[in-house]
């Protein structure tokens, strides 16, 4: 079943609904063609981001699919919610997820956008090509498929590809709106702040202030690094949430269970136990059990230095049990290859010295120079 040259994608589509559970639930369900790997809803945006992985073809089938299921259950006209949007399907990006580069990533937007148009009649904005998601929201946008008009329910959809990014919120505490918004205009990289920054203030149910941030250059700004800015500045913080999923190698402690590394590593092994109870055979049931508890174990790992070395070994590992159980395919491979090189790149040299053996063994058998 593997495909030869296939790339691996993330794709984190935004849509406007966060409260009908029976609506979230049926555009995740439609999303079936790709790997589900997280569903975020947050009452207060009315917002529900879904995070999904796969090959090409199959993630644009799953994107479609889904958006689709936005278009008939979302109408834009009367969605209430504190987060800017402009359509059903809001913001679609596709990510890469290995060596890909960003320019395939695009090909595949247009190709879902020219979809999205001919089949749904709901006009596309491209950003990040000339056009920014600011400037849509602001009304300073342009259709680069379809229009004039907005769809009179589902309104617009924006395509974009994009590197990996972390979407952060931090509820502030003792501070008002007004000074929460001057702290967000002076953190953005475009006031001069953080670099790779995109910074907005909400105000949410009880009176919380929230301070939700986009970091976009992980290089050079984590979420670690925002968090000491903040308290540099005297900032009192809350809570942290990172919304979606977070790469291993730039996590703090509010990504425990939401690392996107562990999360292919969990969608693989989920993905295993339902072929090998497809099989029915005693041996492939029993190995089906097995895969499901590791899926909920690797989907809930933490972010602390052990758990990293171990997650890496584990996903590594799983691939020469699915592949002597005769389930695995390339997609399957290529996903537990991402999830162990990216938790193994989280492991500092520190604990790679410390657990040198297992380090080694861990190198050897993703195919690294061990010396």
């Amino acid at each position: 079943m593997n495909t030869a040259g296939e790339s691996l994608f993330e794709s984190v589509p935004n849509f406007s609904e966060g409260r009908d559970r029976s609506a979230i639930d049926s555009i995740v369900d439609a999303a079936r063609a790709a790997h589900l790997l997280d569903v975020d809803a947050d009452i207060d945006h009315n917002r529900t981001v879904v995070s999904i992985a796969g090959f090409g073809p199959q993630l644009v089938e799953a994107l479609m699919a889904s958006v689709r299921a936005a278009v008939e259950l979302i109408d834009v006209r009367s969605h209430r919610g504190v987060h800017p949007r402009v359509g059903a399907a809001d913001v679609v990006p596709i990510v890469p997820l290995d060596s890909t580069p960003l320019s395939r990533c695009q090909e595949l937007a247009v190709a879902l956008g020219e979809r999205i148009w001919s089949e749904l009649k709901v006009p596309v904005y491209f950003y990040g090509r000339g056009q920014s998601l600011a400037d849509i929201r602001g009304g300073r946008g342009r259709f680069d498929l379809g229009g004039p008009d907005l769809h009179p329910t589902a309104g617009a959809v924006c395509l974009g590809a994009r590197p990996k990014l972390v979407a952060f919120n931090v509820i502030l505490h003792g501070i008002d709106v007004t000074a929460a918004r001057a702290l967000a205009r002076s953190i953005r990289e475009s006031g001069g702040g953080m670099r790779g920054v995109h910074a907005l203030v909400f105000e949410l149910s009880g009176g919380r202030v929230q301070l939700s941030m986009n970091l976009f250059r992980l290089g050079e700004t984590t979420p670690a690094m925002v968090i000491a800015e903040l308290e540099h500045r005297g900032v009192s913080i809350a809570s942290q949430h990172v919304v979606g999923l977070c790469p291993a190698v730039v996590a703090n402690g509010a990504a425990g269970g939401r690392l996107l590394e562990a999360r292919l590593a969990a969608a693989a092994a989920r993905a295993g136990a339902a072929r090998c109870f497809e099989r029915g055979d005693n041996e492939h049931v029993a190995l089906a059990r097995r895969l499901r508890r590791e899926a909920e174990g690797l989907a809930a790992l933490g972010t602390d230095q052990v758990a990293l070395l171990a997650g890496a070994e584990r996903a590594a590992a799983l691939i020469p049990v699915l592949k002597v159980a005769g389930v695995l395919d390339g997609e399957l491979e290529a996903m537990l290859g991402v999830a162990a090189s990216g938790l193994r790149e989280a492991v500092s040299s520190e604990t790679r010295s410390t657990y040198a053996a297992r380090a080694a063994a861990l190198d050897r058998r993703l195919g690294l120079p061990t010396g």
